[in-house]
């Protein structure tokens, strides 16, 4: 049964970092895209930063660009989320996801080709 557990989320103050990790289970995403997606009360889901397969094509939201990192893994079936100079709008709930395609050649692009979700880990950022 796959799984995907997130962790490193926390309360962290204004212009603070956190790293999120998540860790893959039940079968290898070597193959698969993988990304980030928040949830904040009263928005929509909003994808946050997305990887491909082999790692060399990413993609951003504009409000994070320059201060969030993806990166992953894939020896250890890892993605990861370096988040600095963070922002009170940073506050959500964050998600680790998996596109269903393999070998898509560009970063997922949305949430709509994502198969497999994590639970989701809080990240709130006090101002």
């Amino acid at each position: 049964q796959v799984s995907l557990v997130e962790t490193g989320g926390g309360l962290v103050q204004t212009g603070g970092s956190l790293r999120l990790s998540c860790t893959a289970s039940g079968r290898s995403f070597s193959g698969h895209g993988m990304g980030w997606f928040r949830h904040a009360p009263g928005k929509e889901y909003e994808l946050v930063a997305t990887i491909n397969w082999r790692g060399d094509s990413t993609t951003y939201r504009d409000s994070v660009k320059g201060r969030f990192t993806i990166s992953r893994d894939k020896a250890s079936n890892a993605l990861f989320l370096q988040m600095n100079s963070l922002q009170p709008e940073d506050t959500a709930v964050y998600y680790c996801a998996v596109d269903g395609l393999q070998y898509r050649p560009e970063a997922p692009p949305s949430s709509n080709v994502i198969a497999y979700w994590g639970q989701g880990t809080q990240v709130t950022v006090s101002s």
